[in-house]
């Protein structure tokens, strides 16, 4: 399965994670990559991922853009 780009770039918090929560729904074991603009997206992912019982497999920046890609709760571990 490819990743699920979710792209909120130009806009700010909590707008992406809000756009990453939503895609996420009802998805076990997915992987999503989030394109965002706003540098608090950097802060904020990371906790709503604790919260839906994700977690974040990579934070880059490049250009601008932070690509951070996460998994949803039910992925297999090791």
């Amino acid at each position: 399965m490819s990743d699920i780009v979710v792209d909120a770039r130009g806009h700010r918090c909590p707008v992406p994670s809000l756009r990453l929560k939503k895609a996420a729904e009802g998805l076990e074991g997915a992987r999503l990559m989030l394109l965002a603009t706003d540098p608090m997206a950097r802060i904020d992912v990371p906790y709503l991922m604790t919260e839906l019982g994700g977690r974040v497999l990579s934070v880059e920046e490049a250009d601008g853009v932070l690509t951070i890609t996460v998994e949803t709760r039910g992925a297999p571990t090791g």
